[in-house]
């Protein structure tokens, strides 16, 4: 299967990658961390004049219609730079609402950068996002939701959200304004510096979005932090690859010595693994066809792999790794986040399994 990237792919990357690299400065990413919703708004900002956070949305919408491919050259781009803006949750679910044709305005909003939406798929304690605890139950033409949704992913900023809830019939994917009564939230600080929130639903009204679409938005969400971790992992390698060809020791360059290389050379083959994977999935997802054990097995490789990798990385740098005034810390717990995310490494390769 060829995964050369076409003309337009091509440009995506060459944009996002000149935007990430002029403006994720240490200084911004810093900023953005102290500044308590963990978000570059000027970055956001520049993205969405740049036209990037449409790249993957539909052409009725304003956006340019490249799908899911497009979604992850951006995303690695992002996480490459560990850039702090809120991209993946946000397109995704706006990925999610045009596949099935719902809230047209919202994706038009996330286009131009006028709205803003999150994900809230995960609960506290052992639990498959695909099976929620929280509750809905019918409320007129409408629904109420009830329970609590874990490590919303940059919930200080976002304007709606996408919750999986479930129904007398089942599951489902309910949206709803952040702000609704019946909403509470406590803003908790995470490993990757995100500003997440818990959030407690009592009685919110939410509209049901059609069926199949927690699908969607589960398929979506895997892929898409697939997509960062290999740029997580691969700026990780980068900066590996430059610290050891300048640090010496025995009055030679730490790369030089076979040890050191086989390490290198380790993560290297788990980021094209990765990255193929990704791909692999990417591809099913744009041509409509079954992607479901394609996506558990990238995100799987995220998880292992990826983790593997910022593993590696940091143990190469010794003890700079844990300078919080080197950037490689920043990989490391970007990669960690994402590991542990949608229920980690054991809960993807167990869903795997159900699937084969």
């Amino acid at each position: 299967m060829d995964f050369t990237l076409g003309e337009e792919l091509e440009a995506v990357r060459d944009l996002a990658r000149q935007i990430f690299t002029d403006h994720a400065t240490q200084d911004r990413i810093r900023a953005a961390e102290r500044s308590g919703t963990g978000t570059d708004q000027a970055l956001w900002t520049e993205l969405a004049s740049a036209g990037l956070l449409g790249v993957a949305l539909p052409e009725d919408a304003g956006g340019a219609g490249l799908g899911a491919e497009a979604l992850c050259v951006l995303l690695e781009e992002q996480g490459r730079a560990v850039a702090p803006v809120p991209l993946w949750p946000s397109l995704a679910a706006a990925l999610t609402l045009a596949a099935h044709n719902t809230s047209s305005l919202l994706v038009t909003g996330v286009v131009d950068g006028t709205a803003r939406l999150t994900l809230a798929l995960e609960e506290f304690a052992p639990a498959d996002p695909a099976r929620p605890g929280c509750e809905a139950v019918r409320d007129g033409d409408g629904w109420r939701l009830t329970g609590t949704k874990a490590a919303v992913p940059y919930a200080n900023g976002a304007d709606f959200m996408l919750v999986a809830a479930r129904t007398p019939d089942g599951p489902g994917l309910f949206l709803l304004g952040t702000g609704v009564t019946g909403t509470s939230w406590e803003y908790v600080g995470t490993t990757a510096h995100d500003a997440a929130g818990t959030l407690v639903l009592d009685g919110a009204p939410a509209q049901q979005l059609p069926a199949g679409s927690l699908d969607t938005a589960l398929r979506l969400a895997r892929v898409a932090l697939a997509a960062v971790q290999i740029g997580v992992a691969d700026g990780a390698l980068r900066l590996a690859a430059g610290y050891l060809s300048t640090r010496e020791q025995f009055g030679r360059p730490l790369g030089t010595f076979q040890a050191a290389q086989h390490q290198l050379a380790d993560c290297y083959i788990e980021i094209d693994a990765l990255r193929v994977c990704v791909w692999h999935a990417a591809s099913l997802i744009a041509a409509g066809e079954d992607a479901d054990t394609a996506v558990l097995v990238a995100k799987w490789w995220s998880d292992e792999g990826g983790l593997n990798v910022v593993h590696r990385v940091q143990h190469l740098h010794g003890g700079i790794g844990v300078d919080i005034d080197y950037p490689v810390h920043r990989h490391f717990l970007w990669g960690k986040q994402i590991s542990g995310m949608l229920g980690g490494a054991s809960a993807d390769l167990a869903a795997l399994g159900a699937a084969l």
